[in-house]
C-alpha cells in the first residue's frame, strides 16, 4: 500500500490541499515576492547601504531605507508620505517615468549621495530635498517647480537640475541659484536627453559634471525638424489630442549640440560635433583629471561609433576609438577612467563577443582584459588599488547572471574569478572603491535575497534575507509552487536555443496538456532566465497549462552571430526559432499539439501576430498586447538599427511587418492595447483592426482608456491578465 501511495504521489505532484495562486492575490499587498528593494547604493564613506522599499500596505509607494554596516541595523530614513502627503506630477515627469518604466510607482523613485556620505539628495513630486543622514527627520526643501534630473556635484559644492527645459545650479555655500541656460522653450531643450535617447539609448540624463566642478557638459537639442504626430489619448472621461514630436523610421531626428558651461560664471562654449549633423550623441563623460571631455558619436545608420576626446581648455579634438560593424554597433555604459593612471576601460563586441579593453588617453590599446567564447554584460566597479575590474556576465550559464573579477593587467582574461555564489541571478551593486558589494540574488524557487559581501564574495550580513518561511507572504502558496525546468533545443540550422518550462499542477505523464507559450523575442531582452519567476506563469501552470518560454535569434546576452541574423528582416528568424520550439513541444508525450497558444506584449505582441499569420495550423490561439504591426510607425533609433532606413530596405520593412502575412491568420485572436500609448502608438492597433475587418477575420478586442504602453496601474494589470487567462481557458482549457 505504501508503494502504491508513493507512486501516486509522484504522478500527481503537490498535495490537493496546497493553496494555489489567484490573480486577486498576485495583484494585492503585500508583494508575494517579499519586501523587495530597489536603487541599492553603498554610501561614499562605506558606512551604510541605502535602498528604496515599498510599503506593506502598498508595494508601489516607495520610501528610503538604510542598512548600517557597523551595527547591521535596518531602518527607514525618509518616509515619502511624511515628506509629500499627496503627489502631483507634471506632464514632463509623467513622460519621464513612462520612459524609465516607473509609471506605476509613487513616492521616492531616486536619490543620490553627497561625496562625503553625510547628505542625501531626494527628489519627490517635482521638489528637491536635502537629507542629513544624522538628522533624517529634518529634510530641507532646496528647490521646487517641476525639477528634473537633480544631482549633487562631484565635490559637493553644487546642486544641479533641469527646470522648464533649462539647466540650473545652486551654490550650496551661498544658497544662490543660477540659471545656466535661458533659451530652453518650445522645441529647444537644455540638459535633457531627447525622446529616442531616453527610449532606446538608455540615456536618462542630458548633462555631465567635470570631476573638479570646473564645468558642466550638456546636451542642447532642437526638436523642430521632428515631424509632429497628432494622436488621440482616449481616457474614460475625455479625449486629448496630443501633438507629439515622434521621429518614426526614416524621419528627421532632433538636432543635437554639445555645450560646455561654467557653473560659477555661466560662460558657454560649443563643442564641434562635425559637419554631419544627422548623428546620435549617445554618451558624454569627463576624464578623471577633468582635462578632457569625451563623447560618443554614432552615425545615423549606427554602423560606426567614435569615442572622441575634447581638450577642456582649447576644445581641440582627437578620435580615440572607432568601432564599426556591417550591421550595428551596440551602445554601452562601460567607459571607466582610472584615477591612478591616464587610462580608461572600454568594452567592444569587435570579436563577436562583448569584451573589455584597457586604453591610454591617446587611444592606444594597452591590454585586453577579457577574451574567449563568452562575454560581459557590463562593468560593475573598478578597484585600482587591488588591480581588478568587476563585471557581470553569463559566462558559466547563458540563463544565469554572476559577478566576476578581472585583473587590470590582463592575467586572467580567459578565466575570470567568479565572486558570486549559487546558480541563478545575481544583481551586484559595488561600493565606489570595489571593496564591498550588495548582492541581490534569486532563482526560480528563491524570492530575491539581498546580502552585503566583501569583494571576494564572503558574507558580511543580510540586508534582506527574505527567507521563505511560515511568515513570508508566499508561504501559503509554497506547497503548490511548481519547479521551473531549463533546457536547450536545436534550431533548424543547428543553433542552440534555450528554453524554460513549468509543468502543470498534479502533473500526470500520461495526460496531454495545453500550452501557454509566452514570448518576447525581440532584441535587448532575455525571456529565459534562472531567477524568481513570473507569478502569472505559475498561475497558468496551476490552471493546467504547460508554460513554455524560448529565446530565439536576436535575443539579448548572446554572441553577435546569434543576434545579427535579424538584420534587415525582423520576425523571419525569430518566428522560425519559435516554431522549432513549438515542433519540439508537439513531440513531447504530455503536450497536446492541437492546444498550443501564444501570448506576447510589445515586441512579443508583434511576434504573436506573426506566429499566428505564419502557423495558424500549429498554433491554436494567440493574445497580442500593444503590438508593433508596421515598423515604419516605430521610432528611428530602434527600428533603423535593425532594418536600416525605409528607403534603403523597402522590402525588409514590408516583410517585417504583419500585413504582408495576415491572410494566414486563422486562429482565435485577442488584441489588446492602451489608448494613450506614446511608445507603440495606438495607430498600430487601429490599422490592425482595419486590416482584419477588410479580410473578414474575426477577433476579440480589449482597449484600455488612458493606458500607456506598460498599462501599469494595478486595476489595468489585474484586468489584462484576467482576460488573458480567460481567453486561454476558453480556447484551450479542458472542456
Amino acid at each position: 500500500m505504501r508503494l502504491l501511495f508513493c507512486l501516486l504521489a509522484a504522478l500527481v505532484g503537490a498535495p490537493a490541499a496546497a493553496e494555489r495562486l489567484t490573480l486577486d492575490r498576485i495583484h494585492a499587498d503585500p508583494a508575494l515576492g517579499g519586501p523587495g528593494v530597489r536603487a541599492l547604493k553603498v554610501s561614499p564613506d562605506g558606512a551604510r547601504v541605502t535602498f528604496l522599499r515599498g510599503r506593506d500596505d502598498n508595494q508601489f509607494q516607495l520610501d528610503l531605507w538604510e542598512f548600517n554596516l557597523k551595527d547591521k541595523s535596518t531602518h527607514k530614513l525618509v518616509d515619502s508620505r511624511t515628506l509629500v502627503p499627496e503627489e502631483r506630477l507634471s506632464d514632463a515627469e509623467k513622460a519621464r517615468r513612462e520612459r524609465e518604466r516607473t509609471a506605476s510607482l509613487k513616492g521616492i523613485l531616486s536619490y543620490s549621495w553627497s561625496p562625503d556620505g553625510k547628505q542625501l539628495l531626494v527628489p519627490l513630486a517635482g521638489n528637491l530635498y536635502l537629507v542629513d543622514v544624522s538628522k533624517p527627520d529634518a529634510a530641507r526643501l532646496v528647490a521646487s517647480g517641476d525639477v528634473l534630473d537633480p544631482k549633487i556635484s562631484p565635490q559637493g559644492h553644487y546642486l544641479s537640475f533641469v527646470r522648464q527645459q533649462n539647466l540650473f545650479v545652486i551654490d550650496l555655500r551661498t544658497g544662490k541659484e543660477r540659471q545656466l541656460t535661458t533659451d530652453g522653450a518650445g522645441t529647444i531643450h537644455n540638459g535633457e536627453a531627447e525622446f529616442v535617447a531616453q527610449e532606446e539609448m538608455g540615456q536618462h540624463t542630458g548633462y555631465y559634471w567635470a570631476p573638479d566642478e570646473s564645468a558642466i557638459a550638456y546636451k542642447r537639442y532642437d526638436e523642430a525638424p521632428v515631424p509632429v504626430v497628432r494622436r488621440f489619448e482616449i481616457y474614460a472621461d475625455r479625449t486629448d489630442v496630443v501633438e507629439q514630436r515622434y521621429p518614426a523610421a526614416g524621419d528627421p531626428n532632433a538636432l543635437v549640440q554639445l555645450m560646455i558651461v561654467s557653473p560659477s560664471t555661466g560662460e558657454q562654449r560649443k563643442v564641434d560635433l562635425g559637419s554631419e549633423q544627422d548623428i546620435y550623441l549617445v554618451r558624454a563623460d569627463w576624464s578623471a583629471n577633468s582635462k578632457s571631455l569625451l563623447y560618443q558619436r554614432q552615425s545615423r545608420d549606427q554602423k560606426k561609433l567614435e569615442l572622441i576626446a575634447v581638450d577642456a581648455t582649447t576644445l581641440a579634438q582627437r578620435v580615440l576609438i572607432t568601432e564599426t560593424s556591417n550591421t550595428w554597433v551596440s551602445i554601452h555604459d562601460d567607459l571607466r577612467f582610472l584615477n591612478g593612471r591616464d587610462a580608461f576601460i572600454w568594452s567592444s563586441e569587435r570579436s563577436g563577443r562583448n569584451h573589455l579593453y584597457l586604453y591610454d588617453l591617446n587611444g592606444k590599446l594597452l591590454q585586453t582584459l577579457s577574451r574567449g567564447e563568452w562575454g560581459i554584460d557590463n562593468v560593475l566597479a573598478v578597484d585600482e588599488k587591488a588591480g581588478r575590474v568587476f563585471v557581470a556576465s553569463n559566462r558559466d550559464a547563458v540563463i544565469d547572471k554572476q559577478a566576476y573579477a578581472l585583473a587590470l593587467d590582463g592575467s586572467n582574461a580567459e578565466q575570470p574569478k567568479r565572486i558570486t555564489q549559487g546558480d541563478g541571478w545575481h544583481d551586484a551593486v559595488f561600493a565606489r572603491n570595489g571593496e564591498v558589494f550588495v548582492d541581490a540574488f534569486s532563482d526560480p524557487d528563491t524570492p530575491p535575497q539581498v546580502s552585503i559581501r566583501r569583494a571576494d564574495g564572503a558574507m558580511v550580513g543580510w540586508l534582506e534575507h527574505n527567507e521563505l518561511n511560515a511568515k513570508h507572504p508566499y508561504a501559503p502558496y509554497q506547497a503548490a509552487h511548481l519547479r521551473t525546468e531549463y533546457g536547450t533545443l536545436k534550431a533548424k540550422d543547428g543553433q542552440t536555443l534555450h528554453y524554460s518550462m513549468v509543468k502543470p499542477s498534479n502533473f500526470n505523464q500520461f495526460k496531454k496538456y495545453p500550452v501557454y507559450l509566452s514570448t518576447y523575442g525581440g532584441p535587448h531582452a532575455q525571456h529565459v532566465a534562472r531567477k524568481w519567476g513570473n507569478l502569472f506563469d505559475q498561475f497558468m501552470a496551476q490552471q493546467g497549462f504547460v508554460v513554455f518560454r524560448l529565446d530565439n535569434r536576436g535575443s539579448y546576452r548572446r554572441e553577435r552571430a546569434f543576434t545579427d541574423v535579424i538584420y534587415k528582416n525582423l520576425g523571419k528568424h525569430e518566428v522560425e526559432d519559435q516554431l522549432s520550439g513549438i515542433e519540439w513541444l508537439g513531440q513531447q508525450s504530455f503536450v497536446d499539439a492541437k492546444r498550443i497558444g501564444v501570448f506576447g506584449w510589445s515586441y512579443g505582441g508583434f511576434m504573436t501576430l506573426r506566429l499566428l499569420a505564419e502557423a495558424s495550423d500549429k498554433i491554436a490561439m494567440g493574445v497580442s498586447v500593444a503590438p508593433v504591426t508596421d515598423w515604419s510607425l516605430y521610432d528611428t533609433h530602434y527600428t533603423e538599427q535593425f532594418l536600416s532606413m525605409p528607403k534603403e530596405n523597402a522590402d525588409g520593412y514590408r516583410d517585417s511587418g504583419v500585413y504582408a502575412h495576415l491572410d494566414g491568420l486563422k486562429s482565435p485572436l485577442l488584441l489588446m492595447h492602451g489608448m494613450a500609448d506614446d511608445n507603440v502608438l495606438f495607430t498600430n492597433t487601429t490599422r490592425m483592426i482595419d486590416a482584419l475587418v477588410n479580410r473578414n477575420i474575426h477577433f476579440e478586442l480589449m482597449t484600455y482608456p488612458g493606458g500607456k504602453h506598460g498599462m501599469s496601474s494595478r486595476a489595468q494589470q489585474r484586468h489584462i491578465y484576467g482576460y488573458i487567462a480567460g481567453f486561454f481557458q476558453k480556447n484551450l482549457g479542458d472542456k
